[in-house]
């Protein structure tokens, strides 16, 4: 790997792979809309613009043998067409500029999401179907856009889906900082009955397996064509994991409870309101939160492990010392 494009390199998981391919005199050019100081200092060619542009995308994957794909709008609320552009639109533009420039190899960064389908999810294997039917245009836009990588797949252009879950650890913008804020003003209720288990994946470990699955495409090529979920390969009790770490961080333990049915419904009645009178704020339960907060959700990572060797290096708990001190 001589020079790699990272699509979103201003967010958490763009921002810790353009670290580590640096670290390793990987040439890097990066397409955001935000500008960041440590695009300068670490030397990387940075183009302004968005992925929805398939010319700002073809001049940035210019002299790239590597492209990964991390930019994506995440979260669960927002409308159809911003989803649609940005995950799918964005996506076909990355093809495009693959193909324009004869770039070998595409990595991905899809979803477990893209299988979500209502039910506990126990250990699942990449043989789990597609959802048929979703609760956030998110996870909707990311099984089309998921597809249409994994159709491209082909010798001249090799692509792989990776799947990692609850992304979290030191520079984390998302999952952990909303957990703490929402520990701190008691707006946390545990839904369902406590016991769900599921997976979680520290930083460090999600940017070892995108380099990884990049190496394996460049070389043998057993991953190609193919998607991959990505842990810790232990999942924890949710609810258990986050008082923990409330209860290191002197944040109060969650201890109200309310029925799955309940968060369900209450999730339902929100989103039509803000559906109806246009509120653009996240509500603070849908649908889709409700399973996530109440379901176990997690997945066998033994094809990650036996087609590219991936590990998870960093433990959950190495991971929650690493991270508390960053806090």
């Amino acid at each position: 790997m001589k020079k790699a494009l990272v699509t979103g390199g201003s967010g958490f998981v763009g921002g810790a792979l353009i670290k580590e391919l640096r670290r390793r005199d990987v040439e890097v050019a990066t397409v955001c809309r935000g500008n960041q100081p440590l695009f300068d200092k670490l030397g990387v060619v940075h183009f302004q613009g968005d992925i929805r542009d398939p010319k700002v995308v073809v001049d940035a994957a210019k002299g790239c043998d590597v492209v990964f794909h991390v930019a994506a709008k995440a979260g669960i609320w927002g409308s159809w067409k911003d989803y649609y552009s940005i995950n799918v639109t964005g996506t076909e533009n990355i093809l495009q500029a693959c193909r324009a420039h004869d770039i070998p190899v595409l990595v991905y960064t899809g979803t477990p999401s893209v299988v979500f389908n209502g039910n506990d999810i126990k250990g699942a294997d990449e043989s789990m179907p597609y959802a048929e039917k979703f609760l956030c245009h998110y996870a909707h836009t990311k099984t089309i856009a998921e597809k249409k990588v994994l159709a491209a797949n082909s010798e001249s252009l090799k692509t792989v889906s990776l799947r990692p879950h609850l992304v979290w650890g030191p520079g984390d913008t998302n999952l952990i900082p909303r957990l703490l804020d929402r520990g701190r003003r008691k707006l946390l209720k545990q839904v369902g009955d406590g016991q769900n288990l599921v997976d979680v994946s520290y930083i460090d470990n999600v940017v070892d397996a995108h380099l990884l699955a990049a190496e394996n495409l460049l070389s043998e090529g057993t991953a190609s064509g193919k998607a991959y979920f990505i842990s810790q390969g232990d999942p924890v009790h949710l609810w258990g994991w986050i008082n923990d770490l409330f209860g290191r961080l002197d944040i109060p333990k969650v201890e109200q409870h309310v029925s799955f049915r309940k968060a369900y419904a209450a999730g339902a009645v929100m989103e039509a309101i803000y559906s109806i009178f246009g509120v653009k704020k996240e509500p603070l339960m849908t649908r889709f939160l409700a399973e996530q907060l109440a379901k176990s959700h997690w997945f066998s990572i033994g094809n990650a492990k036996k087609d590219f060797g991936y590990q998870p290096k960093i433990s959950t708990e190495e991971g929650i010392e690493r991270m508390l001190a960053s806090l």
